[in-house]
Protein backbone atom coordinates (compact mmCIF):
# COMPACT_ATOMS: atom_id res chain seq x y z
CA UNK A 1 0.00 0.00 0.00
CA UNK A 2 2.65 2.40 0.77
CA UNK A 3 4.57 1.61 -2.22
CA UNK A 4 1.18 1.93 -4.50
CA UNK A 5 0.77 5.98 -2.61
CA UNK A 6 5.02 6.35 -3.52
CA UNK A 7 4.54 5.88 -6.81
CA UNK A 8 1.16 7.83 -6.99
CA UNK A 9 3.17 10.94 -5.77
CA UNK A 10 5.89 10.91 -7.74
CA UNK A 11 3.74 10.63 -11.14
CA UNK A 12 2.06 13.67 -9.15
CA UNK A 13 5.18 15.32 -8.87
CA UNK A 14 6.82 14.34 -11.95
CA UNK A 15 3.40 15.55 -13.99
CA UNK A 16 3.64 19.25 -11.78
CA UNK A 17 7.19 19.86 -12.80
CA UNK A 18 6.38 19.36 -16.33
CA UNK A 19 3.52 21.48 -16.41
CA UNK A 20 5.59 24.37 -14.23
CA UNK A 21 8.29 24.25 -17.08
CA UNK A 22 6.00 24.48 -19.93
CA UNK A 23 4.27 27.21 -18.34
CA UNK A 24 7.51 29.32 -17.79
CA UNK A 25 8.33 28.47 -21.47
CA UNK A 26 5.51 29.64 -23.10
CA UNK A 27 5.63 33.01 -19.93
CA UNK A 28 9.06 33.97 -21.06
CA UNK A 29 8.28 33.38 -25.26
CA UNK A 30 5.22 36.06 -24.23
CA UNK A 31 7.40 38.05 -22.08
CA UNK A 32 9.84 38.48 -25.03
CA UNK A 33 7.21 39.32 -27.25
CA UNK A 34 5.96 42.16 -25.16
CA UNK A 35 9.70 43.39 -24.33
CA UNK A 36 10.30 43.36 -28.32
CA UNK A 37 7.54 45.33 -29.11
CA UNK A 38 8.26 47.90 -26.85
CA UNK A 39 11.76 48.19 -27.42
CA UNK A 40 10.93 48.68 -31.47
CA UNK A 41 12.90 45.47 -32.32
CA UNK A 42 11.38 43.03 -35.17
CA UNK A 43 10.58 39.67 -34.42
CA UNK A 44 11.78 37.19 -36.82
CA UNK A 45 9.65 34.84 -37.98
CA UNK A 46 10.25 31.59 -39.90
CA UNK A 47 8.06 30.97 -42.95
CA UNK A 48 7.55 27.40 -43.94
CA UNK A 49 9.21 27.20 -47.38
CA UNK A 50 6.33 27.64 -50.09
CA UNK A 51 5.76 25.17 -52.72
CA UNK A 52 5.54 26.31 -56.03
CA UNK A 53 2.42 25.39 -57.91
CA UNK A 54 2.13 25.30 -61.82
CA UNK A 55 -1.06 26.82 -63.38
CA UNK A 56 -1.45 23.76 -65.28
CA UNK A 57 -1.88 20.49 -63.34
CA UNK A 58 0.87 17.92 -64.85
CA UNK A 59 0.66 14.11 -64.64
CA UNK A 60 2.73 12.65 -62.05
CA UNK A 61 5.57 11.26 -63.97
CA UNK A 62 7.57 9.65 -61.40
CA UNK A 63 5.31 7.47 -59.91
CA UNK A 64 5.29 4.17 -62.17
CA UNK A 65 7.84 4.89 -64.46
CA UNK A 66 8.80 1.37 -65.72
CA UNK A 67 4.90 0.98 -66.58
CA UNK A 68 4.96 4.39 -68.57
CA UNK A 69 8.00 3.67 -70.34
CA UNK A 70 6.44 0.47 -71.41
CA UNK A 71 2.93 1.84 -72.01
CA UNK A 72 5.32 4.51 -74.08
CA UNK A 73 6.79 2.20 -76.44
CA UNK A 74 3.61 0.77 -77.00
CA UNK A 75 1.97 3.58 -77.53
CA UNK A 76 -0.56 3.12 -75.24
CA UNK A 77 -0.48 5.74 -73.30
CA UNK A 78 -1.79 8.46 -75.13
CA UNK A 79 -4.79 6.42 -75.74
CA UNK A 80 -5.11 5.51 -72.20
CA UNK A 81 -5.20 8.73 -70.42
CA UNK A 82 -7.50 10.27 -73.28
CA UNK A 83 -10.08 7.17 -71.83
CA UNK A 84 -9.08 8.24 -68.75
CA UNK A 85 -9.99 12.14 -69.29
CA UNK A 86 -13.55 10.74 -70.94
CA UNK A 87 -14.35 8.97 -68.45
CA UNK A 88 -14.45 11.27 -65.83
CA UNK A 89 -11.56 10.10 -63.32
CA UNK A 90 -9.15 11.26 -61.94
CA UNK A 91 -6.73 8.62 -62.27
CA UNK A 92 -3.06 8.56 -63.73
CA UNK A 93 -1.83 5.87 -66.50
CA UNK A 94 0.16 4.69 -63.84
CA UNK A 95 -2.13 4.02 -60.82
CA UNK A 96 -4.54 2.20 -63.71
CA UNK A 97 -1.66 0.27 -65.09
CA UNK A 98 -0.70 -0.78 -61.27
CA UNK A 99 -4.37 -1.46 -60.71
CA UNK A 100 -4.30 -4.36 -63.63
CA UNK A 101 -1.38 -5.72 -62.50
CA UNK A 102 -2.77 -6.11 -58.98
CA UNK A 103 -5.88 -7.81 -60.03
CA UNK A 104 -3.34 -10.35 -62.48
CA UNK A 105 -1.21 -11.20 -58.99
CA UNK A 106 -4.40 -11.40 -57.20
CA UNK A 107 -6.03 -13.73 -59.15
CA UNK A 108 -3.13 -15.81 -60.18
CA UNK A 109 -2.14 -16.58 -56.48
CA UNK A 110 -5.98 -17.34 -55.93
CA UNK A 111 -5.98 -19.68 -58.54
CA UNK A 112 -3.28 -21.46 -57.94
CA UNK A 113 -4.08 -22.28 -54.46
CA UNK A 114 -7.44 -23.45 -55.13
CA UNK A 115 -7.14 -24.96 -58.87
CA UNK A 116 -7.12 -28.92 -58.95
CA UNK A 117 -3.29 -29.79 -59.30
CA UNK A 118 -4.35 -30.92 -63.22
CA UNK A 119 -5.42 -27.57 -63.97
CA UNK A 120 -2.78 -25.14 -62.07
CA UNK A 121 -0.44 -24.64 -65.36
CA UNK A 122 -3.94 -22.79 -66.40
CA UNK A 123 -3.78 -20.10 -63.35
CA UNK A 124 -3.02 -17.80 -66.18
CA UNK A 125 -6.28 -17.86 -67.83
CA UNK A 126 -8.39 -16.13 -64.91
CA UNK A 127 -5.94 -14.11 -63.81
CA UNK A 128 -5.63 -12.24 -67.46
CA UNK A 129 -9.66 -12.10 -67.32
CA UNK A 130 -9.36 -10.26 -63.45
CA UNK A 131 -6.73 -8.32 -64.86
CA UNK A 132 -9.01 -6.46 -67.51
CA UNK A 133 -11.48 -5.75 -64.47
CA UNK A 134 -10.27 -1.92 -63.93
CA UNK A 135 -10.09 -1.44 -67.69
CA UNK A 136 -13.91 -2.80 -67.86
CA UNK A 137 -14.80 -0.66 -65.43
CA UNK A 138 -13.05 2.95 -67.09
CA UNK A 139 -14.92 1.88 -69.97
CA UNK A 140 -18.26 1.62 -68.61
CA UNK A 141 -17.53 4.96 -66.63
CA UNK A 142 -16.58 6.35 -69.90
CA UNK A 143 -19.64 5.05 -71.95
CA UNK A 144 -21.92 5.93 -69.20
CA UNK A 145 -20.74 9.43 -69.17
CA UNK A 146 -20.69 9.77 -72.82
CA UNK A 147 -23.89 8.76 -73.32
CA UNK A 148 -25.30 10.98 -70.16
CA UNK A 149 -23.67 14.14 -72.33
CA UNK A 150 -25.35 12.81 -75.47
CA UNK A 151 -28.82 12.92 -73.82
CA UNK A 152 -28.15 16.73 -72.17
CA UNK A 153 -26.83 18.03 -75.72
CA UNK A 154 -29.61 18.54 -77.78
CA UNK A 155 -31.31 20.87 -74.77
CA UNK A 156 -27.98 22.91 -74.20
CA UNK A 157 -27.70 23.75 -77.96
CA UNK A 158 -31.36 24.96 -77.64
CA UNK A 159 -30.27 26.52 -74.87
CA UNK A 160 -27.41 28.51 -76.63
CA UNK A 161 -29.44 29.08 -79.38
CA UNK A 162 -31.89 30.47 -77.06
CA UNK A 163 -29.80 32.85 -75.25
CA UNK A 164 -28.08 34.35 -78.67
CA UNK A 165 -31.52 35.36 -79.64
CA UNK A 166 -31.41 37.25 -76.62
CA UNK A 167 -28.78 39.06 -77.19
CA UNK A 168 -25.45 37.34 -75.85
CA UNK A 169 -22.52 36.18 -76.98
CA UNK A 170 -21.69 32.59 -78.27
CA UNK A 171 -18.79 32.59 -75.96
CA UNK A 172 -21.11 33.71 -72.90
CA UNK A 173 -23.38 31.35 -73.73
CA UNK A 174 -21.04 28.45 -73.27
CA UNK A 175 -20.35 29.70 -69.46
CA UNK A 176 -23.97 30.08 -68.88
CA UNK A 177 -24.07 26.18 -70.14
CA UNK A 178 -22.52 25.41 -66.67
CA UNK A 179 -24.75 27.09 -64.58
CA UNK A 180 -27.78 25.91 -65.72
CA UNK A 181 -26.79 22.46 -66.85
CA UNK A 182 -25.59 19.10 -64.81
CA UNK A 183 -22.60 17.09 -65.15
CA UNK A 184 -21.01 15.94 -67.41
CA UNK A 185 -22.28 18.53 -69.80
CA UNK A 186 -21.47 21.59 -67.78
CA UNK A 187 -18.22 20.80 -66.77
CA UNK A 188 -16.58 20.28 -70.22
CA UNK A 189 -18.71 23.28 -71.52
CA UNK A 190 -16.90 25.13 -68.55
CA UNK A 191 -13.65 23.44 -69.71
CA UNK A 192 -13.90 24.63 -73.14
CA UNK A 193 -15.02 28.39 -72.08
CA UNK A 194 -12.24 28.76 -69.61
CA UNK A 195 -9.51 27.78 -71.90
CA UNK A 196 -11.38 30.24 -74.82
CA UNK A 197 -11.05 32.90 -72.00
CA UNK A 198 -7.46 32.12 -70.78
CA UNK A 199 -6.59 33.36 -74.79
CA UNK A 200 -7.03 29.76 -76.73
CA UNK A 201 -8.61 30.09 -80.28
CA UNK A 202 -12.21 29.56 -80.12
CA UNK A 203 -11.52 26.46 -82.88
CA UNK A 204 -8.79 24.82 -80.79
CA UNK A 205 -11.15 25.32 -77.76
CA UNK A 206 -14.20 23.41 -79.73
CA UNK A 207 -11.54 21.25 -81.43
CA UNK A 208 -10.45 19.69 -78.08
CA UNK A 209 -13.83 19.33 -76.62
CA UNK A 210 -14.68 17.61 -79.85
CA UNK A 211 -11.40 15.23 -79.21
CA UNK A 212 -12.90 15.03 -75.77
CA UNK A 213 -16.38 13.59 -76.07
CA UNK A 214 -16.41 11.32 -79.44
CA UNK A 215 -19.56 11.90 -80.89
CA UNK A 216 -20.62 12.45 -84.12
CA UNK A 217 -23.39 15.30 -82.79
CA UNK A 218 -20.51 17.38 -81.09
CA UNK A 219 -18.50 17.13 -84.19
CA UNK A 220 -21.50 18.99 -86.24
CA UNK A 221 -21.57 21.21 -83.60
CA UNK A 222 -18.14 21.87 -83.83
CA UNK A 223 -18.59 22.31 -87.55
CA UNK A 224 -20.97 24.33 -87.85
CA UNK A 225 -19.78 26.80 -85.82
CA UNK A 226 -16.23 26.55 -86.78
CA UNK A 227 -18.11 27.31 -90.00
CA UNK A 228 -20.39 30.29 -89.13
CA UNK A 229 -17.84 31.79 -87.81
CA UNK A 230 -15.81 31.99 -91.59
CA UNK A 231 -18.92 32.46 -93.76
CA UNK A 232 -21.08 34.52 -91.40
CA UNK A 233 -25.02 32.87 -90.98
CA UNK A 234 -27.46 32.65 -88.30
CA UNK A 235 -25.79 29.98 -85.52
CA UNK A 236 -29.08 30.19 -83.41
CA UNK A 237 -31.42 28.32 -86.27
CA UNK A 238 -28.56 25.96 -87.54
CA UNK A 239 -28.30 25.15 -83.52
CA UNK A 240 -31.98 24.23 -83.42
CA UNK A 241 -32.11 22.19 -86.56
CA UNK A 242 -29.40 20.09 -85.60
CA UNK A 243 -30.94 19.72 -81.79
CA UNK A 244 -33.73 18.92 -83.89
CA UNK A 245 -32.24 15.98 -85.93
CA UNK A 246 -30.57 14.71 -82.84
CA UNK A 247 -33.86 14.42 -81.49
CA UNK A 248 -34.96 12.43 -84.32
CA UNK A 249 -31.95 10.37 -84.22
CA UNK A 250 -32.79 9.08 -80.51
CA UNK A 251 -36.68 8.43 -81.64
CA UNK A 252 -35.38 5.93 -84.54
CA UNK A 253 -32.70 4.71 -82.40
CA UNK A 254 -35.54 3.28 -79.46
CA UNK A 255 -36.98 1.99 -82.61
CA UNK A 256 -34.15 -0.02 -83.60
CA UNK A 257 -33.74 -0.90 -80.47
CA UNK A 258 -37.13 -2.24 -79.58
CA UNK A 259 -37.16 -4.76 -82.54
CA UNK A 260 -33.33 -5.60 -82.28
CA UNK A 261 -34.18 -7.02 -78.39
CA UNK A 262 -35.94 -10.42 -79.74
CA UNK A 263 -32.47 -11.11 -81.44
CA UNK A 264 -30.20 -9.88 -78.27
CA UNK A 265 -32.18 -11.99 -76.07
CA UNK A 266 -31.69 -14.85 -78.04
CA UNK A 267 -27.98 -14.19 -78.44
CA UNK A 268 -27.67 -14.11 -74.56
CA UNK A 269 -29.82 -16.93 -73.80
CA UNK A 270 -27.74 -19.53 -76.99
CA UNK A 271 -24.99 -18.45 -74.52
CA UNK A 272 -26.15 -19.36 -71.31
CA UNK A 273 -27.72 -22.65 -71.85
CA UNK A 274 -24.26 -24.55 -72.51
CA UNK A 275 -22.54 -22.56 -69.60
CA UNK A 276 -25.69 -23.69 -67.61
CA UNK A 277 -25.76 -26.49 -68.61
CA UNK A 278 -21.77 -27.32 -68.07
CA UNK A 279 -22.11 -25.90 -64.60
CA UNK A 280 -24.91 -28.24 -63.99
CA UNK A 281 -23.56 -31.62 -65.56
CA UNK A 282 -19.67 -30.90 -63.81
CA UNK A 283 -21.78 -30.44 -60.30
CA UNK A 284 -24.26 -33.66 -60.66
CA UNK A 285 -22.15 -36.48 -62.43
CA UNK A 286 -18.41 -35.19 -62.60
CA UNK A 287 -17.22 -38.45 -63.75
CA UNK A 288 -18.90 -37.75 -67.04
CA UNK A 289 -17.44 -34.65 -67.98
CA UNK A 290 -14.03 -35.68 -66.61
CA UNK A 291 -12.39 -36.18 -69.64
CA UNK A 292 -12.54 -32.40 -70.64
CA UNK A 293 -10.22 -31.97 -67.65
CA UNK A 294 -7.99 -34.64 -67.60
CA UNK A 295 -7.75 -35.84 -71.32
CA UNK A 296 -5.40 -33.88 -73.41
CA UNK A 297 -7.85 -34.23 -76.34
CA UNK A 298 -10.65 -33.14 -74.10
CA UNK A 299 -8.81 -29.84 -73.24
CA UNK A 300 -8.48 -29.15 -76.83
CA UNK A 301 -12.13 -29.67 -77.44
CA UNK A 302 -12.96 -27.62 -74.37
CA UNK A 303 -11.16 -24.81 -75.67
CA UNK A 304 -12.75 -24.77 -79.26
CA UNK A 305 -16.16 -24.54 -77.91
CA UNK A 306 -15.42 -21.47 -75.58
CA UNK A 307 -13.88 -19.93 -78.86
CA UNK A 308 -16.75 -21.06 -81.05
CA UNK A 309 -19.16 -20.00 -78.31
CA UNK A 310 -17.55 -16.68 -77.59
CA UNK A 311 -17.06 -16.47 -81.89
CA UNK A 312 -21.16 -17.26 -82.38
CA UNK A 313 -21.84 -14.39 -79.05
CA UNK A 314 -19.55 -11.37 -80.91
CA UNK A 315 -21.88 -12.65 -84.83
CA UNK A 316 -25.22 -12.40 -82.85
CA UNK A 317 -24.58 -8.79 -81.35
CA UNK A 318 -22.93 -7.40 -85.06
CA UNK A 319 -25.99 -8.69 -86.55
CA UNK A 320 -28.08 -6.79 -84.20
CA UNK A 321 -25.95 -4.14 -83.36
CA UNK A 322 -27.75 -1.51 -85.96
CA UNK A 323 -25.37 2.04 -86.25
CA UNK A 324 -27.71 4.97 -86.36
Amino acid sequence: MFTFFSILVLVWAVAMGAWWLVNRYFRNIDLGRVRSRLQGTPIKVEKAPTKKLDLISKEDVTTGKVALRLLQKLELQDRLQTMLEQAGLKWSVARLVHACLGCFLAAFAIAWIYLPPQLVHLAFLPAFGFMLLPIVHVARKRSARIAKFEEQFPESLEFVARSMRAGHGFSVSLEMIHREFQEPLAGEFRRTFEEHNLGMPLELALEKLGHRIPLLDVQFFVSAVMLQKRTGGNLAEILDKLAYIIRERFKLRGRIKAISAHGRMTGIALSSIPIGVAVLTFWTNPDYVRFFVNDEMGNIMMVAAVLLQMLGYFFIQKIVDIEV
